[in-house]
């Protein structure tokens, strides 16, 4: 009754089920390896002292920012060179703008402090002028910014002097000296300080260092693999059940000899 099976058509069925299943099973482990992964980091992140703080260290001694060194307190001295403004971005559930000034170290380079902020809408608000000088700042430091950053503005047409993402890419184009790949918010605003005058930017985590969405889309694949690796074998088994079926009712001579 299952001679059907020994069929070069049966053969090919049973090559593709032989494989699929130990690929899904291959699919859904690796899958499952990555969302404990995750899992791993969030814990070891949480059992970190919060690094805002860590003693602060030179700009230096903290890059490239890595889920190590992101939120930590670094020390940068220059002068204050341009300024933008970076609007969109809500603190507290209001609606503001960064005021964001680029630092010329002795390096060459400059750094990207975010000084506080402004609510309202550039041009709306009165910015306080940055100190002038030599200056030395601490602030909490922070990875350039992406177009999966929460506010980021990647649309273009902004006006002169405002910026819709804090990274080196799009300040290249912008000013005519290096920019480092990374931005600092500092903990207390360098100017204003008075009722509706600039606020503190907190840093943000660390990107893959919590239990975000990427993680339980891994769990997510991993059910889906094992269902599918399922569905293979169960439908393997329900043809095999129908073909063997239907050869005993030929044999009986319940059903009509197909042709």
């Amino acid at each position: 009754m299952y001679r059907f099976l020994l069929t070069p058509r049966w053969w090919g069925i049973n090559l593709f089920v032989v494989l699929a299943i130990p690929f899904c099973v291959f699919m859904g482990t690796w899958q499952l390896g990555r969302f404990e992964d995750r899992v791993q980091s969030h814990e070891k992140a949480e059992k970190r002292p919060d690094p805002g703080t860590r003693s602060p260290k030179p700009l230096g001694d903290l890059l490239p920012v890595s889920t190590e060194t992101s939120g930590r307190p670094a020390v940068a001295t220059g002068t204050y060179s341009d300024q933008f403004l970076v609007p969109g971005r809500k603190l507290d559930d209001r609606d503001g703008f960064y005021v964001l000034d680029l630092l010329r170290t002795d390096s060459g380079k400059a750094l990207p402090v975010v000084r506080g902020w402004l609510a309202g809408s550039p041009g709306s608000t009165q910015v306080p002028a940055a100190p002038a000088g030599e200056i030395t700042v601490t602030g909490d430091l922070q990875a350039s910014e992406n177009s999966g950053t929460t506010g980021v503005d990647v649309s273009g047409g902004l006006p002169e002097g405002q910026l819709g993402m804090i990274s080196a890419a799009s300040l290249v184009n912008l000013v005519p000296y290096d920019v480092y790949d990374a931005w600092v918010t500092l903990s207390e605003p360098d100017a204003g300080g008075a009722s509706g005058g600039m606020k503190p930017v907190p840093a943000a985590a660390a990107q893959g260092s919590g239990l975000d969405l990427k993680a339980f889309q891994n769990l997510g694949y991993t059910g889906e693999w094992f269902v599918f690796g399922g569905f293979v074998l169960f439908m393997w088994f329900r043809l095999v059940r129908r073909e063997a079926e239907a050869a005993r009712d030929i044999q009986l001579g319940l059903a009509a000899d197909a042709d």
